[in-house]
């Protein structure tokens, strides 16, 4: 779609060149049809559709705007025809600028007046001011530093109105990228501006030179008449007699009009003083209104109109002024104390700590209100800790006690507590109850937590305000009070940081007086101890009370503490986490010396009893709450990495591990009447033969020793191995020395109660050995024929036997190892009873070999290699057999013995090594 009129054209401008806002005319073709028409008109890049009055669609007059370029072009933009070009174009040239100091002969046009006030800066007088470009070429502000350029120039400055200018610095400063060319011109300019004012006024004087002789005239003019009528006369010169005239005629007049005059003179004083008083009724209405606001709290008002009137009247000379401003600042002197005692109240919010303080700056106050404010506070806080410790040990001494749990209750009751807010205060659950349950060292140390957790924050912030100026000023203005406070805030770090210290190094006497009195020294123990200590805290209270302090610790370090300002909390967090591992461990092995009292001898089919599982329960216990205490939190280290803690941990685990071992000993030793049988039972899976035996089997002693030898078998290859794994789990690096340390210590228990059973066991059937042999004044050298092994032998077998069944019922795994044991002694003795035998008949030594032969074939699975030495020797001191009807008729009695005695020998077979069904 094409439009209806041709696009715009600019053939000519009117003038063509000018300086801004130059009233030009612009000549064309189809420059719009009306005023409407025209939406668009710029010349040299700068819009003058404000300016512009349309003609005709020929001519348009506009002014010319400061526009950015030089020179450019005229163009038009019209609705019907839409935006045009031009053939010409303006050049817009820069006005000559004259300040308010520079001379003229001619009057100043006010429109194109240029302001030099405008581009001053504060602080310099109007006398001082020179062109804002004193070279007349373009400014091009460089990227060096203004500290770069102070640090090359010492003393030096870049303003060239300073005492002090430097060329180089002004040059580096705003012609950094100007080239050598442009800078040769800029001497030229310098050099001719120097060559005008050499000049002086005479330039100016050619340029009014008409001027200045029409005032020649005049001032010629006025001298001749002077000369003409000032001759010498009686009544002097023509002025002289003027000034007698007038003075008569005031003299005249004032007698005239005298009481007139008096009266308008009254009057005028009178409403002159009315007015004063309409006029400056804020001053004097001031005293009365500052009272008001203040009993209202409208401190701003009052700060406000103290501020204005002390710009009006601070330095009147009047003395009714004076006298009213005297008192407004009496009254503000008194609102300056008021709010200071407001300031320095306790307790108090952050929000009104910093309003009081802004107040005190807007009112001038002597000294540092915020500096007294932070002390107050510092004072304040400390308190509150004390009279925190003195409550409590007041509570103490009147019988407000609150009663340890049992610690394995306690554990459970831990994990149900409710979890502590950073940076909050410390909550409990919502059973009122655990407040009086827990110990009174728990709840201090909690109470104490929440002070420093709901007093530091805002004292730390308080003083952040200070250090930045924020508490002096909301607005962030700087003015030369707000940056002497500052400086003095700036000052007093180190006094602040001594504050901080003070504080965190009372939390932590308090906590140790509490806690671990033994680490303070006798003075700090007077100021922060007093707590009654005989009833030890246990490990679980321990782990709430590390776990209140590192809450603490974490909001401390929230708030941007350094911290250097915080290591005293993770002393006595390391501290803590050291006095409850040896408090837990001590506890745990007070715990498994009771161990004792639960045994109730029932045991499994392997033989193990109650006790082993109980004592790893225990120990796993153990570990598992002091889980929490032992992990490292950040800016913590593991305890187990000192060499004394880690020496300290292995003996009080070896200390358990052996105490646990005593208890065995003990539970061995134990005669009939020290057991407490009411509670025994029987783990077996049928009423059978074995369950009546293991009724009365439980309460002797000889069982309770297969009992605890079965066990100590059991702790050696599980308990103790399965105790190793989770100390090293939990960080104990001497796990494997604890472990092996315990082990030699079981063992000597195990070997003490094996040879005390296997004593008890072999001494009887080793001691029916010689009388059953020589029943009935046997002789040797004097017997019948054999016909089978004698009576003696097979009671022995029935005694060994009877202990099979005894071991077998408790653990089969004791069988080989008891019975070998009591085979050796039987050996030994048969051994020497065969030695000792001066001489064997025929019929003897075939007697004698037979039952050895015997004694050999049913007990072959248990022989050891000191049994078949002893055997061996036993043999050999028999004679040989030297027929084979003997050989014969010695097999025939051994057949004969195997066969009678067949039930009873298979339990000596390995095939019959099978475990009770339980």
């Amino acid at each position: 779609m094409s439009r209806a009129r041709q696009p715009p054209l600019v053939t000519g401008i009117s003038p063509n060149e000018g300086a801004p806002w130059t009233k030009v005319t612009i000549r064309g073709e189809n420059l719009g049809t009306g005023h409407n028409d025209l939406i668009g008109l710029s010349i040299c890049g700068h819009n003058c559709l404000l300016t512009a009055e349309w003609m005709s669609a020929s001519k348009i007059v506009c002014r010319v705007g400061p526009a950015k370029d030089d020179k450019g072009e005229i163009i038009v933009t019209t609705k019907s025809g839409g935006r045009g070009t031009s053939t010409v174009s303006f050049k817009l040239l820069k006005p000559e600028r004259i300040g308010i100091l520079d001379q003229s002969a001619v009057w100043v046009d006010e429109l194109n007046y240029y302001d030099m006030r405008t581009d001053r800066n504060k602080g310099i007088s109007p006398l001082s001011l020179r062109p804002a470009n004193p070279l007349g070429i373009e400014i091009d502000k460089g990227k060096v530093p203004l500290k770069d350029l102070e640090n090359m120039f010492p003393g030096m400055s870049g303003d060239f109105t300073s005492e002090n200018f430097s060329a180089t610095w002004y040059l580096m400063e705003n012609h950094s990228s100007t080239s050598f060319e442009q800078l040769r011109v800029t001497v030229g300019n310098l050099k001719k501006q120097a060559s005008k004012k050499n000049e002086g006024s005479l330039a100016y004087v050619k340029g009014g030179l008409s001027t200045f002789f029409e005032a020649q005239d005049a001032l010629a003019a006025i001298h001749q008449k002077l000369e003409s009528d000032g001759t010498e006369k009686v009544e002097g010169s023509m002025t002289q007699r003027l000034e007698n005239v007038l003075n008569r005629a005031s003299e005249t007049a004032d007698t005239l009009f005298q009481e007139v005059l008096g009266r308008k003179d009254k009057a005028d004083s009178t409403r002159n003083a009315l007015n004063v008083l309409q006029r400056f009724k804020f001053l004097f209405n001031l005293p009365l209104n500052i009272e008001r606001n203040i009993q209202k709290g409208d401190y701003d008002v009052v700060i406000n109109d103290y501020e204005k009137a002390k710009s009006l009247f601070g330095n009147t000379e009047v003395p009714v002024f004076k006298k009213v401003y005297s008192e407004v600042e009496t009254r503000i002197e008194a609102l300056r104390k008021l709010l200071l005692d407001k300031l320095l109240e306790t307790p108090s919010t952050l929000h009104d700590q910093k309003r009081y303080i802004r107040y005190l700056s807007d009112l001038h106050a002597p000294g540092d209100p915020a500096w007294k404010c932070i002390v107050a506070q510092h004072k304040w806080i400390l308190q509150l800790m004390q009279n925190c410790k003195e409550d409590f040990i007041t509570e103490q001494k009147v019988g407000g006690v609150g009663l340890e749990m049992d610690r394995s209750s306690a554990l459970n009751r831990i994990s149900l507590s409710a979890p502590v807010k950073r940076g909050g205060s410390f909550q409990t659950p919502k059973d009122d109850s655990w407040h009086y349950k827990s110990p009174q060292q728990v709840r201090f140390v909690e109470k104490l937590s929440d002070v420093v957790i709901s007093q530091l924050p805002n004292f730390w912030k308080l003083w952040i305000s200070y250090v930045n100026g924020s508490l002096f000023s909301e607005t962030g203005e700087k003015s030369g009070q707000v940056e002497k406070l500052k400086k003095n805030a700036r000052q007093r770090q180190n006094d602040f940081k001594g504050m901080i210290e003070e504080v965190t190094r009372r939390l932590v006497q308090l906590v140790r007086g509490a806690l671990l009195p033994s680490s303070l020294t006798e003075l700090q123990l007077r100021q922060c101890g007093g707590w009654d200590t005989k009833t030890p805290l246990g490990g679980a209270w321990l782990t709430q009370v590390i776990h209140t302090v590192r809450l603490s610790h974490e909001a401390l370090s929230a708030l941007e503490i350094p911290n250097d300002l915080l290591q005293v909390i993770q002393d006595l967090l390391q501290d803590l986490r050291v006095h409850c591992l040896l408090t837990t461990l001590q506890h745990t092995e007070e715990d498994v010396k009771r161990l004792a009292e639960k045994e109730d001898w029932v045991v499994d089919n392997e033989g193990i009893a109650s006790l082993p599982a109980q004592f790893e329960q225990c120990m796993v216990q153990m570990l598992q709450s002091l889980k929490e205490p032992m992990e490292c939190k950040p800016g913590e280290i593991n305890i187990f990495n000192l060499d004394v803690i880690q020496d300290k941990a292995c003996e009080r685990c070896v200390s358990i591990m052996k105490v646990f071992i005593k208890c065995l000993e003990q539970l061995s030793t134990k005669t009939d009447g020290d057991i407490d049988t009411s509670h025994l039972s029987v783990d077996l899976a049928s009423p059978d033969l074995f369950g009546s035996i293991q009724e009365d089997f439980s309460s002797k002693p000889e069982q309770r020793l297969l009992i605890i030898l079965s066990n100590c078998q059991y702790l050696e290859r599980h308990t103790f191995l399965s105790l190793a794994e989770h100390l090293e789990k939990n960080g104990f690096t001497t796990a494997e020395k604890i472990v092996r340390v315990s082990i030699e210590a079981l063992r000597q228990l195990d070997e003490y109660l094996f040879e005390t059973y296997v004593e008890k066991k072999s001494d009887p059937i080793v001691g029916s050995l010689e009388p059953g042999i020589y029943a009935g004044y046997f002789d040797w050298k004097d017997c019948l024929p054999p016909t089978g092994a004698r009576s003696y032998l097979k009671e022995a077998l029935v005694s060994i036997i009877s202990v099979h069944a005894e071991v077998f019922t408790v653990s089969k795994e004791l069988v080989p190892r008891v019975l070998s044991k009591i085979i050796e002694a039987v050996a030994e003795e048969m051994s020497r009873l065969m030695q000792c035998v001066s001489s064997f008949s025929k019929n003897g030594a075939l007697q004698a070999r037979l039952e050895i032969c015997a004694l050999l074939d049913a007990i072959e699975p248990y022989l050891t290699s000191e049994s078949r030495t002893s055997f061996k020797q036993a043999l050999e001191a028999l004679p040989q057999l030297q027929s084979g009807t003997d050989k014969k008729l010695l097999e025939e009695l051994l057949n004969k013995f195997k066969s009678s005695m067949k039930l009873q020998l298979n339990c000596f077979k390995p095939a019959s090594f099978q475990p009770v069904k339980r």
